[in-house]
């Protein structure tokens, strides 16, 4: 799409964004990450503002990254720990950072805001540009269930506090495999409204993707505590390895 631009989303979350994903807890992925890693350097596609970045360089693993917001990368290299960490500004799925990868990250279903297939299969054609031998490109995401929407809309309550409501509101494009969203924060200070397009896809498309790029299926799990993934796993995180 020639219109996608990949700086939007920050324009509209950098603020609140942390609060966003307070929730999470990197703990579990990190650890993964630094298994797979395997001593090698990381490079993380969506960096954001270091959820995962600043843990995986407090334990030592050298970290770059690319995102597609000035805004989001502002508010990472403010935080303690972040002065080491190479960010180029850019869409992911076509910038380049030199030096070669041991491991390539994708996380928290950002393969989904690129904005169509094309791009998506331009962005593991990266990911496997960047791994030297042996090296992966993992990718979480969830994986998409057109059967929880009714007339192609759904409401979501994703977090619930004394102080804050976090709400999604989903409108199904199934034609397209598109997925418009807005998330409500709802705080004592008010609401804030954060949009987003997601371009969804089955894991078995991310296989093809993938293979395209001349890289295998290495692991397969509904989590980052990496349980097995089966037919009621509503999220995965994928392992794909280059020779």
């Amino acid at each position: 799409m020639s219109d996608f631009d990949p700086a939007a989303y920050g324009r509209f979350a950098a603020d609140d964004y942390d609060r966003l994903v307070e929730n999470l807890d990197p703990g579990p992925a990190v650890e993964t990450l630094v298994k797979l890693a395997e001593g090698q350097a990381v490079l993380e596609f969506g960096i954001g503002s270091g959820r995962l970045a600043l843990p995986l360089a407090e334990q030592g693993v050298e970290v770059a990254g690319v995102d597609g917001s000035p805004d989001m990368v502002e508010l990472l290299h403010a935080k303690p720990g972040a002065a080491d960490i190479r960010v180029e500004i850019g869409d992911f799925s076509t910038t380049r950072v030199p030096g070669e990868y041991g491991l390539v990250v994708l996380a928290i279903n950002t393969i989904y805001a690129l904005p169509d297939q094309d791009a998506q299969v331009r962005c593991f054609a990266n990911a496997a540009a960047h791994l030297g031998p042996g090296g992966r490109f993992l990718v979480e995401a969830w994986v998409p269930d057109p059967g929880a929407f009714r007339r192609g809309q759904a409401v979501r309550v994703l977090d619930v506090r004394d102080q804050r409501v976090l709400i999604e509101i989903a409108q199904l494009l199934p034609s397209e495999q598109h997925m418009r969203t807005t998330k409500l924060l709802v705080t004592p200070g008010g609401v804030r409204m954060f949009p987003a397009n997601h371009r969804y896809a089955w894991p078995q498309e991310l296989d093809l993707m993938a293979r395209m790029a001349g890289l295998a299926l290495e692991h397969r799990w509904q989590d980052w505590q990496r349980k097995p993934y089966d037919d009621d796993s509503t999220t995965h995180v994928s392992v794909w390895r280059k020779p």
